[in-house]
């Protein structure tokens, strides 16, 4: 009884280690970063967005031969608030040479849903880009985006280039919308 016992714990150890690691190497990378060529793809367009603040509802399909930053965010998120500066900066310096900010207000809490209370906070944190009411998580979801605030770059074929989760690597960030504004834009665009 006791070696049946040893046996059976032995097998579920091993059944739970394996388990653990494919979950570890299946699940994408909380780090984001450069997306290969040859595996990058058309970013979504945005879906059920409940109202559109400080632009007309855009389509990503519009915007070929653009860069687009999609960020994001939440009002209540500190981590939001803490990027946000790096995102209104870039909005700033780069918008008359090819960049599109879309700020996508995702709720985290059911008061975030509330379109004044995102008006409020766009002013008083003086936002100028567009903003994208999420309410229902349609491009949240359309994104698989799992993280606030989540930076995503797309190219001006309109393929996700970059990505990068919570804050820090600003530098790098912007270096990458540097040479994203620098290639050529598409044929036909």
């Amino acid at each position: 009884m006791r070696f049946r016992s040893s046996t059976l714990f032995f097998a579920v150890a091993i059944a739970a280690s394996a388990a653990a690691l494919t979950l570890t190497f299946a699940a994408p990378s909380p780090l984001g970063g450069d997306v290969p060529a040859a595996e990058a793809v058309p970013a979504p367009e945005f879906q059920n967005i409940d109202t559109w603040l400080n632009s007309q509802p855009l389509k990503l399909s519009e915007l070929r031969g653009k860069v687009v930053l999609v960020d994001f965010w939440t009002y209540t998120c500190i981590n939001c608030l803490n990027h946000l500066p790096y995102v209104k900066d870039w909005n700033e310096k780069y918008k008359d040479k090819g960049l599109v900010v879309v700020g996508v207000h995702t709720p985290e809490f059911a008061y975030e849903k509330s379109t004044k209370n995102v008006k409020d906070a766009i002013q008083r944190l003086q936002i100028r880009h567009a903003v994208a009411q999420d309410n229902s998580y349609g491009t949240w979801k359309a994104f698989r985006n799992q993280y606030w605030p989540a930076v995503y770059l797309i190219d001006k074929q309109g393929k996700i280039v970059y990505s990068h989760f919570g804050e820090g690597s600003y530098g790098t960030t912007e270096k990458k919308i540097q040479a994203l504004l620098a290639e050529p834009a598409p044929v036909g665009s």
